[in-house]
């Protein structure tokens, strides 16, 4: 990939950011520019149960019990995966680690590989600006490219951009009230891990209301500071 750079001890960054803020876009950025692979706990229990691998197997039985997976069987197959040979550029973490807990024992699983983490990257919205900016979202049924009501409309009215498709969809949980609502409940669960990487002088403030070039620009400087550390 074009701007990749491998290094001895790859920068492990973990990226935060509530519904709405861009995480998934600006981690598909960071994956071309800079060769960083984004783990997803979802993607990783998903592929680690198609795989079948030990770790994957035993989620497989917690999520058929309708239990939720323990933190030990994540970090496992996050093990696995990061002694996959395409993470030596380094990775993005989203979804784990969601509380101090899980950091600690984050750190302590990097550190029997010299690993550590390098950033926790928050991306800072307003609350009320997000509730805009997702209740409006909806996207081509035929090839998934997104839209919005307010800021991204198709050129012709109903026929997508790119597949020239004619049937859009909306997520239920899409809903104004449903954001707030979820937006709440990422506060409230993300200020102590904040505050954990805040502490420890790990923690990196992006303004993500700015414009998308502008917010991708600061995290590669971010993973440019990494890379350099």
């Amino acid at each position: 990939m074009a701007g990749t750079d491998v290094t001895d001890t790859p920068p492990v960054v973990v990226l935060l950011g509530p519904p709405g803020a861009g995480k998934g876009t600006q981690a598909r950025r960071l994956e071309e520019r800079h060769g960083l692979v984004q783990l997803s706990t979802g993607d990783l229990l998903r592929a680690a149960v198609a795989q079948g691998t030990p770790a994957g197997l035993a989620a497989r039985t917690v999520m058929e019990a309708g239990g939720l997976v323990s933190d030990e069987i994540v970090l496992a197959i996050l093990k696995d995966r990061l002694a996959e040979p395409d993470t030596r550029a380094g990775v993005i973490l989203d979804g784990f680690p969601r509380t101090a807990a899980q950091a600690e024992a984050l750190d302590a699983l990097l550190a029997e590989a010299g690993q550590a983490v390098d950033a926790a990257i928050a991306l800072e919205v307003e609350d009320a600006a997000m509730v805009a900016r997702v209740s409006g979202r909806f996207t081509c049924a035929g090839c998934g490219e997104g839209y919005h009501d307010a800021f991204k409309r198709p050129a012709a009215e109903g026929v997508c951009d790119v597949c020239s498709g004619d049937r859009f969809k909306r997520r239920a949980d899409d809903t104004a009230e449903t954001v707030r609502a979820r937006l709440s409940a990422y506060h409230a669960e993300t200020a102590p891990l904040i505050a954990f990487y805040d502490a420890r002088g790990q923690l990196a403030r992006v303004d993500a209301m700015g414009a998308i070039d502008d917010v991708t620009e600061a995290l590669g400087a971010l993973v440019a500071q990494a890379r350099a550390a």
